[in-house]
C-alpha cells in the first residue's frame, strides 16, 4: 500500500535508526545542535527518500536488503563525498546491492535516493531499454545526460513535496502508480547514454582498506585505539591508512577516532539511567582521561554539558 511520512530529528542516533533499509553509524563532525529532516515515500515498487541535515558529518552505511539504489543531490551545497567520489548536482551515485561505504559532508546537505529491488530494475530495464542492466560491483559514479538528470530531480522533488503537503495523493493507488511510472522512466533515462566514471586500481584498494578499518573499529567499540595497532590489524602502513582516510573521511584516522569516541560517549550518556552511572565513568570508558577538557570539548561540540545529557531521561 503506498504511503509517506515526514519526520524531523534532533538526535543523530534516532535519525540513523529510522533508516530501515540501511544500517548507519553517524559521526557528526561539526559543532552545534543537530537537526535532520527525512521524507520517505513508498510507492508500489519504488522507495524514495529526501534527507536534509544541518551539520557536517561522516556516515558509515551498509545496504541491508539487496536494493538497487541511486543517490543524488537535491540542492547545491557544500562538498559531499561518497566512497571517496565527489557528488555534484550533475551526477548520480549508483550503489551495489549490500554496498558498504563512507559518506562525508562539509556542511548542510540535501540528498535524494530512489530504490527498488534488483530484479525489478533488471525487468524494467529489459522492457524499456531492451538490454541487461547488471548491478555494479561497487559504488559507481555516473553522469547522465543533462536533461535526464534535471527531469529526475524535478520528479523526485515533486513527489517529496506531495508527501509533505497532500499525502493523501501518495496514498491513492492509481496516483501512486502514475508517479512511480514517471520516476521509473526518469531513472531509465539517466542510465541511457550516461558516462560512467571508472575508478582506478588505487581507489578500489583504498575502499578495501576502509572496510578493514571499519571492522577494527566495530571489534573495539570502547576505549582508545592507537594508530600503530590499527595499522597492524589491517596490514597497512600508517601512510597508507592516512591516505585512505583523507580520501574517504576527509581527515586523519587519529582525528576521526577522537570524533567517533566523542559521539559514542554522547550516545552512552543519552542511553544511561540518571544515578546509575556518571560522566566520569562514561568519559574514561571511551578514553577521555582529562575530564575537564572532555567537558569543554563536549559542550562546544554538542551545545550542552555531559552532565546535562546524562540528566535527560532517555526516550
Amino acid at each position: 500500500m503506498p504511503s509517506s511520512a515526514v519526520r524531523t530529528f534532533f538526535d543523530p542516533d534516532d535519525f540513523a535508526a529510522s533508516l530501515a533499509e540501511t544500517q548507519v553509524e553517524l559521526t557528526v563532525t561539526g559543532r552545534g545542535r543537530y537537526a535532520a529532516k527525512l521524507t520517505r515515500v513508498l510507492l508500489h515498487r519504488l522507495r524514495i527518500h529526501r534527507v536534509s541535515k544541518n551539520l557536517p558529518g561522516i556516515c558509515h552505511a551498509t545496504m541491508l536488503h539487496g536494493q538497487s539504489v541511486i543517490q543524488f543531490l537535491t540542492a547545491p551545497g557544500p562538498s559531499l563525498y561518497t566512497a571517496g567520489l565527489e557528488m555534484l548536482p550533475t551526477n548520480i551515485v549508483r550503489h551495489s546491492p549490500f554496498d558498504e561505504y563512507h559518506q562525508r559532508s562539509s556542511g548542510s546537505t540535501s540528498v535524494g535516493t530512489v530504490a527498488l529491488p534488483v530484479e525489478d530494475l533488471a525487468e524494467i530495464w529489459g522492457t524499456l531499454a531492451g538490454g541487461d542492466l547488471k548491478p555494479p560491483l561497487d559504488t559507481t559514479l555516473i553522469t547522465p545526460p543533462a536533461e535526464a538528470m534535471r527531469k529526475l530531480q524535478r520528479l523526485h522533488a515533486a513527489v517529496s513535496d506531495l508527501a509533505e503537503t497532500v499525502p493523501e495523493i501518495i496514498a491513492h493507488p492509481d496516483a501512486a502508480r502514475g508517479l512511480e511510472q514517471a520516476l521509473i522512466e526518469a531513472v531509465v533515462g539517466c542510465f541511457a547514454d550516461c558516462t560512467e566514471h571508472r575508478k582506478s586500481f588505487a581507489h578500489v584498494q583504498h575502499a578495501l582498506v576502509m572496510r578493514r578499518f571499519t571492522r577494527v573499529l566495530e571489534e573495539n567499540p570502547e576505549g582508545p585505539l592507537f594508530i600503530p595497532d590499527v595499522c597492524a590489524a589491517i596490514g597497512v602502513s600508517e601512510r597508507t591508512l592516512r591516505t585512505c582516510c583523507q580520501e574517504h573521511l576527509g581527515m586523519s584516522p587519529k582525528h576521526y577516532l577522537v570524533l567517533r569516541r566523542m559521539s559514542l560517549a554522547q550516545r552512552a550518556l543519552r542511553a544511561a539511567e540518571p544515578g546509575a552511572t556518571s560522566v566520569t565513568a562514561i568519559g574514561t570508558r571511551y578514553g577521555f582521561w582529562e575530564l575537564g577538557r572532555f567537558a569543554v570539548e563536549y559542550q562546544a561540540r554538542f551545545g550542552e554539558s555531559p552532565s546535562a545529557t546524562l540528566r535527560r531521561q532517555p526516550g
